[in-house]
């Protein structure tokens, strides 16, 4: 791409060399996803074979993507996201939430959904989707966890705006309810720890905010952060900006020991109801 020479101190025009082009964005979308793999990728996007081996040199040669080898007869490459790839991740988010909340619904800012929705259908899509193997989030004690239990036969995985936070006026529909939801957790983890299944939970909030709610509630499960955006670019999961911050919509997955969506819960109308069916469907997998 030739840039005007007085683009060459402009921080947006340099991020439109990589940004800019459609196929770009789309090849960073399906690596996030954990397509690292040229059939994947060439599958995931529906590009060509020419074209897609084009695209992955251009982004390799800008340093947001790495060739590593995982076959050496014949020769096989994966490509996975460099510092400066992982660092893109929080504006493919911020992408989606603007396309999300602007192209494919009315502007209304809201952290629920529709059930005639964009996000709906993406989200109900999700069972049968395999969560990327190296995806771990950063925990309240100061070290990166994985987001599916290793140990339990399955993980319920549920994400949430943020504990603590004074959404305004007018109130946000869908944000309320973060306080309760954990609390929700929490009093129903015996009957998960007894069912086999581990509890997991998730938010946008910096982990020294997570532990400091978890310690003032007794939060027995741990707290991840995605902050990074990682899980929300990973599985395109719907958000909405509030307090300054990018956040989690209110649902809740179940994921199998093999790192797979069983099944999705969202809109979360009913919290009390919806910890209740987490436990029922996640004791299914179990069996």
């Amino acid at each position: 791409m030739r840039m005007h020479n007085a683009d060459e101190t402009c921080g947006i025009a340099q991020a439109a060399v990589v940004l800019g082009d459609w196929w770009n964005v789309l090849v960073l979308r399906e690596i996030a996803r954990g397509h690292v793999r040229f059939d994947a990728l060439a599958a995931g996007i529906g590009l060509s074979r020419n074209v897609l081996t084009e695209r992955l040199g251009r982004l390799v040669a800008s340093g947001v993507l790495h060739r590593r080898l995982y076959q050496r007869r014949p020769v096989r490459y994966e490509y996975v996201l460099t510092d400066a790839g992982l660092a893109l991740l929080p504006l493919l988010v911020a992408m989606q939430d603007w396309g999300d909340r602007w192209m494919l619904a009315d502007g209304t800012l809201t952290a629920t959904a529709a059930e005639e929705g964009a996000e709906h259908t993406r989200v109900h899509a999700l069972p049968g989707t395999r969560l990327p193997d190296d995806l771990q989030l950063p925990g309240i004690q100061g070290v990166d966890l994985p987001v599916v239990s290793p140990e339990a036969a399955a993980t319920v995985l549920f994400t949430y705006p943020g504990t603590g936070i004074e959404w305004g006026e007018p109130p946000i529909p869908g944000a309320e309810g973060c306080t309760l939801e954990n609390r929700q957790f929490r009093d129903a983890w015996p009957d998960f720890r007894r069912a086999g299944v581990d509890v997991r939970g998730v938010s946008t909030q910096l982990p020294h905010e997570q532990a400091e709610f978890a310690r003032a509630e007794e939060i027995p499960y741990p707290l991840l952060s995605d902050e990074a955006q990682q899980l929300a670019a990973a599985l395109r999961l719907p958000t909405f900006r509030a307090s300054g911050r990018l956040r989690h919509k209110r649902l809740i997955l179940i994921i199998d020991a093999q790192r797979t969506v069983r099944h999705t819960l969202f809109p979360i109308t009913d919290i009390p109801h919806a910890v209740k069916e987490s436990l029922r469907l996640a004791a299914d997998c179990t069996r």
